[in-house]
């Protein structure tokens, strides 16, 4: 295992091939982290690296092997990690899909953009957790460790439908979508609640990008084609580029103001653009009562146990 008294704080960031993950992980470069590129194509993965250590020359990066398609795939990413490290200071839980055109299920049968954005975030966190509690057990005069799920204005229309999670009573793109934004928001307020009640002293925050150009909200918008047209039209004037659209994660990961709970989004209009400040939250994203039955689902949905003490690689 490295040697945690002389390696840099470690930083994960899932999807962190292209767009925002990629602009996040050369952000945490800058910061001082050595910086974990986790994504699903290593031929990509390979290209991020260089373009991190391009950006910020001798930054300690590598790629990781993660499909969040696949739960066994989580289990075998952080069997890895606890094999090869010993202490995790961020995980930023990016990853996402945008508005499939059609219904699809991931390998374990979950509905595509609730397993990928959601369900394979919350078990690897629970996975990484003995990971994220020994960063501050080593060292409690340090910042407590960080989780950021990656959320998006997109919540603000978006329900947890518990009686169709999967979509199979009826299919949307966009309430898909909408769905696993919202549940990623209500996840993040999950794990503070249970961090202060068992004393983990994890920070947990969520993030938005606003609208960022990116690949991810090319294919997004393709699924409804006269949206799609409107928003080439208009995307010019109320959207920003990745890096933009990287700072309020990065100011969730990074900065000193940030209060257990916290969700960052642009402030220029409507949330769509400009520099980090706290974000609206819709009705559905206060309601206590979804979010205690959401991770009370996701538990049993992917298998995750919650427990803080260190676990040996499988």
């Amino acid at each position: 295992m490295n040697d945690i008294t002389t390696q840099p704080p470690l930083a994960i960031v899932t999807g962190a091939t292209a767009g925002l993950g990629l602009e996040t992980a050369k952000g945490l470069a800058d910061a001082g982290y050595r910086v974990i590129v986790a994504g699903r194509n290593p031929e990509k993965g390979k290209l991020a690296c260089h373009a991190v250590r391009a950006h910020r020359p001798g930054a300690e990066v590598r790629f990781e092997l993660l499909d969040l398609d696949s739960l066994e795939s989580v289990r075998q990413f952080a069997a890895r990690l606890r094999g090869s490290e010993t202490e995790l200071r961020l995980l930023i839980n990016n990853a996402g899909i945008m508005a499939l055109p059609r219904r699809e299920r991931t390998a374990d049968g979950f509905e595509r953009q609730f397993g990928v954005n959601y369900l394979g975030h919350f078990l690897l966190t629970s996975l990484l957790l003995p990971m994220l509690v020994a960063a501050t057990s080593s060292d409690s005069k340090s910042e407590p460790p960080r989780v950021v799920q990656l959320s998006s204005l997109a919540h603000r229309s978006g329900r947890i439908a518990f009686d169709d999670l999967d979509g199979g009573k009826h299919y949307d793109p966009w309430h898909a979508y909408r769905q696993s934004k919202l549940a990623m928001l209500l996840f993040a307020q999950a794990l503070q609640k249970q961090s202060d009640q068992h004393g983990w002293d994890i920070l947990s925050v969520a993030a938005h990008p606003g609208l960022s150009r990116t690949a991810l909200f090319d294919a997004g918008v393709k699924s409804r084609a006269l949206i799609g047209q409107a928003f080439k039209l208009v995307m010019p004037l109320i959207s920003q580029s990745a890096a933009e659209g990287a700072r309020p994660t990065l100011h969730a990961a990074l900065g000193d103001d940030v209060r257990p709970g916290d969700y960052f989004g642009p402030d220029g209009f409507s949330e769509t653009r400009g520099a980090p400040k706290r974000a609206f939250r819709s009705k559905a994203a206060r309601d206590r009562a979804v979010e205690d039955r959401l991770w009370e689902v996701s538990c049993k949905l992917t298998g995750a146990a919650w427990s803080s003490e260190p676990r040996r690689p499988t």
